[in-house]
This record gives structure tokens, C-alpha cells and sequence, in this order.
């Protein structure tokens, strides 16, 4: 399989060809969905919490002696049978992160990348770098590569002066391709890669 390499002003320069074995074949969506799970759970901050009977104020005084009152035994007002009492078995601060095999991640990418060249959305240029730091030149170069929407630009080495020009554009991410995960690509629209960055994601995912 064959891509078209393009420059800033989307002209064809070159091609590069990439392994039917890395990119071909079947799209395993299920790597996918595994892998953005995955993710979003390392991302989640874990922080809720409810108060158990350690937590809620209250004494801990017996409110009345254990025999001779007819009523039922108690030791304590902030038991979890009482109102304004303790929660039992209530969420806790925890981390939801879980381990995902590193075959599973790389399968995950490397399906995900490959969905994106099948419709037609993995553009590949020869390099992505900003002379001077405005959103507005970043801008006119994403409208000329054809790229709307959310979009993830990959590259082995980030320029920083078009990260600079882009962080004030919504939707648009710069990653290391040594960083790029499924997820990111699974939710640009488009992706935007040089072509060292697409080398060494194939020499990795092979």
C-alpha cells in the first residue's frame, strides 16, 4: 500500500509505502473499544467518597443502657440503621486503572490507524513545523491540508513553535509518535502524520 506524501501547501512530493501486514487486513474494533476503556479509566480521578461511621459526627456514647428500657439495644448514634448515621460499603478514593496487555495497546493502535487510512482521513506530510508562533498561519495550513474538525498531528520530534500555534485552536492535538495512543485517534477526525513519524509507528507496531 501506497500514501501519498504531501508538502504544507498539500502538493504532492513523494510517496511512502506502508505494510499490508501492519495496516491491512481486518479493523479489530474490539482492540479499540479496549483500549479507550482503558484509558478513561486511568483518567478518571477516583475522589469520591462517602462518610462511614468513623467519618459522621456524632458521640460515641451508648445513648441508653443496654437492658430494662423496652427499646431495642444500640450502642452507638451513629450507626448506619439511624438516619444522619454512617454509610456502609460507600464509594472510597481508589484508582479505577487496570493493566492492559502491551500486544492489546499496540493492536489497538495499529487498527485504529488503520481505520483512519481506510476512509481516507491519514494525511502525510513531510514535515510539520510553524516559522513563527501564530494560530492563525496554524490555521491556514490545517485548512490547506483539509483538515475541519478534530484532528491529532503526529510527529517524532514536536516543533515548538506550532505548538504554541495551535494550542488556542479547539480540537487540535500535537503528539509524539512515541506518545500516540487509540484513543487519540479514534476520536480526530483526521490525523496528520510526517513521515518519520509513520515510519517509526510501523517499525513499532510490526
Amino acid at each position: 500500500m501506497q500514501l501519498d506524501v504531501v508538502n504544507s501547501e498539500n502538493k504532492k512530493v513523494g510517496s511512502l509505502d506502508v505494510k499490508d501486514e501492519v495496516f491491512g487486513g481486518r479493523v479489530n474494533t474490539d482492540l479499540i473499544w479496549e483500549s479507550v476503556v482503558h484509558e478513561n479509566a486511568a483518567k478518571r480521578r477516583g475522589t469520591a467518597q462517602t462518610k462511614n461511621r468513623a467519618n459522621v459526627s456524632g458521640s460515641g456514647k451508648k445513648p441508653w443502657r443496654q437492658k430494662g428500657t423496652g427499646r431495642a439495644r444500640v450502642g452507638s448514634s451513629r450507626t448506619p440503621l439511624w438516619r444522619h448515621g454512617g454509610t456502609v460499603f460507600g464509594p472510597q478514593p481508589r484508582s479505577y486503572d487496570f493493566a492492559l496487555p502491551r500486544q492489546v495497546k499496540r493492536g489497538a493502535l495499529r487498527a485504529a490507524l488503520a481505520q483512519k487510512m481506510n476512509a481516507g482521513t491519514l494525511v502525510v506530510v513531510d514535515a510539520l513545523t510553524a516559522g513563527d508562533v501564530k494560530t492563525k498561519e496554524a490555521a491556514a495550513l490545517l485548512k490547506r491540508l483539509g483538515v475541519t474538525g478534530k484532528a491529532v498531528l503526529v510527529d517524532v520530534a514536536l516543533d515548538e513553535n506550532l505548538s504554541l500555534s495551535i494550542r488556542n485552536i479547539p480540537g487540535i492535538a500535537l503528539v509524539q509518535s512515541g506518545r500516540l495512543t487509540a484513543r487519540q485517534v479514534a476520536d480526530a477526525g483526521h490525523v496528520v502524520a510526517t513521515r518519520g513519524a509513520l515510519e517509526k509507528l510501523q517499525e513499532a507496531l510490526a
